[in-house]
């Protein structure tokens, strides 16, 4: 599998066009898996193959049962500058109802080394679980605060179709996702990391003055990107390409010098609809003029006209004549209101 990735980057080092690269992401998995040795193969690829920014955000993904000490200091003598850990919870109760590998303990030992070692680092949280009270939430936030991370990415909980968790709902062994619940602890939330300083950016991304992550700033901003690995998915402005998702085939395509992917061009439609629902998500919001730009007089007189609703119901404002942002009110509706702002028959 190493030596697939290793030859997929080789294979598609032509594709940004000499574009820079400004970050580099290990994610989608648990790559804190691989070696340091590893690790280094991929980022020399990538060095030799690609044109790399002076200082560009090289994040890893790790569960904290994977970083040990010994770990974390081997990561600390990489190029690696950003940590991403899923912490998901600082009780054990809630590990254990999310099906989490590490415990507690694990978070609270990986995040008093990790911050010896790395200034960037971003923590996961969940809210919304079942039987969380306010007041647990509350104290699973003040706990990373204590750690001082510079970012916290923080996700309601969501119920997948054919998991254990979706079983034990329709069986009534668990209690079901609570709406009102979430939206209470995504309030809570908000309030308590604008005390700490973060800003939020993202509808559930906060950082510090300049912790913001640069990899999904990105991604929301609409730049080009190249997924490499099984299931990987690429996008260069209008078309998005996939990688197959099977292990094997991913690996024996790749020995026969084939990339293992498939690709779509985006219609207008959809490249607009992905603007509308990543920019809504966002401190950026909806540029007007980037609309009548790049999609089309149609297109902002209908968007001006669908918001209209929303912007009447104080869900929805316009900064400075000239962007559609959400209101403290409608962030935790960005994506229904997104999803009505959608154009399907715009040709």
């Amino acid at each position: 599998m190493l030596i697939a990735i290793n030859d997929e980057l080789i294979l598609r080092k032509n594709e940004l066009n000499e574009e820079q690269i400004e970050t580099i992401y290990f994610g989608g998995g648990t790559p804190s898996l691989l070696t340091s040795e590893e690790l280094q193969l991929l980022l020399t690829t990538i060095y030799n193959n690609y044109k790399v920014v002076k200082n560009a955000e090289i994040t890893l993904e790790a569960n904290p049962d994977d970083l040990s000490s010994k770990k974390i200091k081997e990561l600390a003598k990489l190029p690696i500058n950003r940590l991403s850990i899923g912490i998901q919870s600082f009780f054990e109760d809630d590990l254990k109802f999310m099906n989490r590998a590490h415990t507690a303990e694990d978070s609270k030992k990986c995040l008093e080394e990790a911050t010896q070692y790395f200034d960037n680092i971003t923590i996961d949280l969940i809210y919304g679980v079942p039987n969380m009270t306010n007041e647990k939430w509350l104290a699973n936030l003040k706990q990373a605060f204590k750690f001082n991370v510079p970012h916290i990415s923080s996700y309601a909980l969501t119920v997948e179709e054919k998991t254990a968790l979706h079983s034990f709902i329709k069986k009534g062994k668990v209690p079901p996702v609570d709406e009102d619940l979430a939206l209470a602890h995504f309030t809570i939330l908000v309030n308590e990391v604008k005390k700490q300083g973060f800003k939020q950016y993202e509808i559930s991304n906060f950082g510090k003055p300049t912790y913001f992550s640069k990899h999904n700033t990105s991604y929301w901003l609409g730049e080009n990107y190249i997924g490499i690995g099984p299931s990987a998915h690429s996008f260069n402005g209008v078309e998005r390409s996939w990688n197959i998702s099977n292990n094997t085939k991913y690996i024996k395509s790749l020995q026969e010098n084939i990339l293992p992917s498939q690709s779509e061009k985006l219609t207008i439609n959809n490249r607009y609809n992905e603007y509308i629902m990543t920019g809504l998500r966002t401190i950026w919001g909806v540029s007007f003029e980037k609309i009548e730009r790049e999609f089309g007089k149609k297109y902002l007189v209908n968007i001006k006209k669908n918001a209209q609703p929303f912007i009447d119901k104080g869900l929805l404002e316009v900064f400075e004549s000239n962007t559609l942002i959400t209101t403290k009110n409608g962030k935790f509706l960005a994506d229904g209101i997104a999803s009505d702002l959608f154009e399907l028959n715009v040709i």
